[in-house]
């Protein structure tokens, strides 16, 4: 056997030359310059899964072994390429031939690409690359297929042995570099291919070829199509140089560094290629998302026959998935479950309060009770999906989950960013909990419910914003609003006649005075007197400790836990909001007086009291001056004979009002919800704004 032919290390130092200067503008302008597609579309996907399989399992261990582990792919892919083989098994032959030629004898690789690239001119890239990876296939296929057979077969011996193929297997251990080299490069060039491919099955509907991102990506794909057909002259080369080698050209590492440079060239190109697809990806998602809000935005303003259509915009549109979860029997369903029924969208994160989800179970299980309440709660969690979903998140969303006896999404993420920049854009949610109300045709009967869900219950039923004006304008500032049945006992001392003393603050030993001189004035006044502790709100352990004293020193009667008291102050601030919802003022709403007035108490370091007999018959005070007034009761005691003792109580509070005071309104942000003045409820002058930011509820 002679020496390898000189050519083959002529080749070498021209491809270290070609490194450094294919890819300047004159060698692209070459590329291109052999570009001329006819507009023939080639599916090549098929045809590359074969040549994949082929590939692979022609990779020979020179012993013999083979890829016997990897799936068959190709009963399927010969099925579907077969049609597009018939229409190119003359290009990929003469390709083969090309290739057979030209690199047995050790041509030049950059004459033999270019060659190449002229005779598939008329060829889109990808099929270009394509046809070129198909003739290498043939070639390494049947060099495989022989070094394989040769122990067991005949046939294989006998060609193995014209090839000059035995010295090969007797310096296979010599070899073995270079056939980790050359597998090497097959799959970066596979990798490459199908990137090239993924290009052209970009959806041209969402990005266009002549714009940016894909405009830009386009100008790398020749120069990323030269240097894998040059790949696979290289490889061809390298399989035709193995038969009748000599000892010398076996042991040789120049071959084996020329397709490891090749190989690391590829996988550069494939890297670029790489980051320029997840560009267009990413522009393609953009394209998509707006798409999706555009849609549901028009479904949202054309009418319905039902529901379903909104909900699977808003939830998850494709089928393959049953995406809600039904709290009471914990099983799977489709959107389907929620037709024609009213729906209410719990929208929140994942900071959801006990305190909340208990008053809401506690009137959606009322509401179970009361067939004719055809109404469903869907807790729709909201999250930030750029940030990675953690463990801890994971038990978080189940925990709130198993709380839910409402129908919930089956996961956060299953939520599209669409239906999440709808819920932010329009219905304006960014922190705290709202409750979208939908009408069976999926119509918006109300952009938030929570209020009036949380003030009136159940009798606020169908929802809508019309309901909440009625309710409105049937309601007056009374006790039963006041307190509701929040403490079933305040609303049966009513009809008994007694007098009732709601108050609130965190300051025990005011509490201690003012519950003595209340009673000391009760019983000198000849009144049945009731006194209700409320809290303060966003206070809990201090509230604990509070009504732990107030219990073991018998002072007054407390609301019955925690949870009571938030709900307490969180009504109060409900009524606000949907009063602001409808466009009410506090100069000209009675309502919205005497809720800022016990709100801002509350803001307030002092306690405070209001004193009520009947519905609607009251007196309110803060914590010092109604004291002092409670303390000088003999100076109006007889005023409470005469007149009564909520009108006496009332004329003395006013007399000992000055206009030296301070009161402080804190309220919860909402988006949209706060006034951009509020008039104080004591002397009517336009209250200073500040912010606070707060993360601590206690």
């Amino acid at each position: 056997m002679g020496s390898a032919p000189p050519s083959h290390r002529q080749m070498a130092r021209g491809d270290r030359r070609m490194f450094a200067a294919s890819d300047d503008s004159t060698m692209l302008k070459q590329i291109q310059g052999t570009h001329a597609p006819d507009g023939r579309d080639v599916d090549v996907r098929p045809i590359l899964d074969i040549i994949e399989d082929v590939l692979k399992r022609a990779a020979p261990s020179i012993e013999g072994a083979h890829i016997d582990s990897m799936e068959d792919k190709t009963s399927g892919a010969v099925i579907d390429a077969n049609e597009m083989l018939e229409a190119l098994a003359f290009i990929i032959q003469k390709v083969s031939c090309e290739i057979t030629c030209k690199c047995s004898g050790g041509g030049d690789a950059h004459a033999t690409t270019m060659s190449l690239l002229h005779l598939l001119s008329n060829y889109s890239w990808d099929a270009k690359v394509a046809i070129a990876l198909a003739a290498l296939a043939i070639a390494y296929g049947e060099f495989g297929l022989v070094v394989q057979l040769f122990p067991t077969h005949p046939l294989a011996k006998s060609v193995a042995i014209l090839k000059q193929l035995p010295d090969l297997m007797e310096h296979s251990n010599a070899l073995k570099s270079r056939f980790e080299a050359l597998n090497s490069l097959i799959g970066a060039m596979l990798d490459v291919t199908k990137r090239i491919m993924e290009f052209k099955q970009l959806p041209h509907q969402y990005i266009s070829p002549e714009q940016p991102p894909l405009s830009v990506a386009m100008t790398h794909i020749p120069t990323a199509a030269y240097w894998t057909i040059r790949s696979v002259v290289a490889c061809a080369t390298q399989i035709a140089s193995l038969i009748g080698m000599s000892y010398e050209y076996v042991t040789s590492t120049t071959e084996a560094w020329e397709l490891s440079s090749l190989a690391h060239k590829e996988r550069n190109i494939h890297d670029h290629l790489m980051q320029q697809l997840l560009l267009c990806y990413q522009h393609i998602d953009e394209k998509k998302h707006v798409e999706a809000y555009h849609n549901l935005v028009r479904a949202f303003e054309l009418p319905q026959l039902d529901n379903t259509r909104i909900l699977k915009h808003l939830i998850y549109m494709k089928d393959d998935i049953q995406p809600l979860h039904e709290g009471s029997t914990k099983s799977r369903v489709p959107v389907e479950a929620l037709r024609r029924k009213s729906v209410l969208l719990l929208i929140s994160d994942l900071d959801v309060s006990q305190e909340e989800l208990m008053i809401l179970d506690h009137i959606y299980r009322e509401s179970r009770m009361r067939p004719e309440l055809q109404y469903e709660i869907v807790w729709v969690p909201i999250i930030d999906n750029s940030v990675p979903w953690t463990d801890a998140e994971q038990h978080k969303f189940e925990q709130l989950q198993s709380l839910m006896s409402w129908y919930t999404l089956h996961h956060p993420k299953v939520m599209e960013p669409a239906a999440i920049r709808y819920i932010k854009e329009v219905w304006k949610f960014a922190k705290k909990m709202i409750l979208v109300s939908l009408d069976p045709q999926g119509k918006v009967a109300c952009p938030n419910a929570l209020h009036m869900y949380l003030i009136w219950g159940n009798m606020a039923f169908p929802f809508t914003t019309m309901k909440e004006e009625s309710l409105w304008r049937e309601e007056s500032w009374r006790l039963e609003l006041f307190v509701d049945s929040i403490e079933p006992r305040i609303l049966d001392w009513i009809p008994q006649g007694k007098y009732i003393c709601v108050y609130g603050g965190e300051d025990i030993d005011w509490i201690r005075a003012f519950t003595d001189n209340a009673k000391q004035v009760a019983a000198t006044a000849g009144i049945d007197l009731e006194l209700m502790y409320v809290g303060k709100t966003n206070a809990k352990e201090r509230m604990r400790k509070i009504t732990g004293n107030i219990s073991e020193e018998n002072l007054s009667h407390f609301l019955p836990d925690l949870t009571s008291m938030w709900y307490f102050w969180t009504r109060l601030e409900c009524m606000l909001y949907s009063k602001m919802q409808h466009g009410r003022s506090v100069e000209r709403d009675i309502i919205m007086q005497e809720v800022m007035t016990v709100l801002s108490f509350d803001g307030s370091d002092q306690g405070w009291a209001t004193m009520w007999f009947g519905s609607h018959e009251m007196a309110r005070g803060k914590g010092d001056t109604i004291l002092e007034c409670f303390q000088m009761f003999q100076e109006w005691e007889e005023n409470a004979r005469i007149k009564g003792f909520l009108p006496a109580l009332k004329e003395h509070l006013q007399q000992l009002h000055t206009p030296h005071h301070c009161n402080r309104l804190i309220l919860p942000g909402v988006e949209g919800g706060i006034p951009e003045s509020v008039v104080c409820a004591e002397c009517g002058r336009t209250m200073e704004k500040y912010f606070m930011y707060r993360c601590c509820t206690d």
